[in-house]
């Protein structure tokens, strides 16, 4: 069970966000990944859960910022509700898309698990709602996803397999690499993996392969 701690910061000025405390395990029916978020000064400021099925899919999403909250699920495409600090308003939403993202390092993972990539195929092309902070507005965005190459890194405890993908944002044309090993992210814009008491998971056993 990997547990650790992401620095987060912005991939354009790099101002410093704070940082992502997590842990996450593979199991039988999926993947589940739960962070609690400090500001820079170290305060609490937000919390992540985030369950996948044994596809990739997204069984549940938490997510808390600023008092304000998201639950969300895979749902007729996506499905979620967003609840105001005071608590007394709720909207839901409804997008045809395949999953959600964020500024958490989970959803770099889960939408890996939900492409399941093989290297050197074409991109794929993917539909997701993002919740940013501070609000957790929604917002559809479209990327392409291609896995460049796959690389095993000798290490005191075997071998690690780090996969190397190209993410491309459809509405801009902007490109970034995202480096991820099982289920942590190594390197990713505005993602610094600062410490790792276990190694990453292995998703082999857990998932099944797309044409199954």
């Amino acid at each position: 069970m990997p547990r650790g701690r992401y620095s987060l910061h912005d991939p354009h000025d790099h101002a410093p966000l704070g940082e992502e405390h997590f842990q996450c395990a593979t199991g039988p029916t999926g993947w589940r990944y739960v962070a609690q978020l400090t500001s820079p000064s170290g305060e609490h400021s937000g919390s992540v859960d985030l369950t996948l099925d044994e596809l990739g899919r997204p069984l549940r999403l938490e997510l808390n910022a600023a008092s304000w909250r998201v639950r969300g699920a895979a749902l007729d495409g996506v499905t979620w509700v967003r609840t105001d600090p005071a608590g007394e308003h709720a909207t839901e939403g409804n997008v045809a898309a395949h999953a959600f993202t964020g500024t958490s390092p989970a959803f770099l993972v889960a939408t890996a698990r939900l492409l399941r990539l093989a290297p050197g195929a074409p991109a794929t092309r993917v539909r997701l709602v993002a919740f940013t902070a501070p609000v957790l507005a929604p917002r559809t965005l479209d990327q392409s996803w291609a896995l460049l190459e796959r690389t095993a890194h000798p290490t005191d405890s075997g071998p690690l397999t780090v996969d190397e993908y190209q993410v491309t944002a459809l509405d801009t044309g902007e490109r970034h690499s995202v480096h991820i090993a099982g289920d942590v992210v190594l390197a990713a814009p505005g993602i610094e993996l600062e410490d790792l008491e276990s190694p990453p998971s292995s998703f082999a056993e857990n998932f099944p392969p797309p044409d199954a």
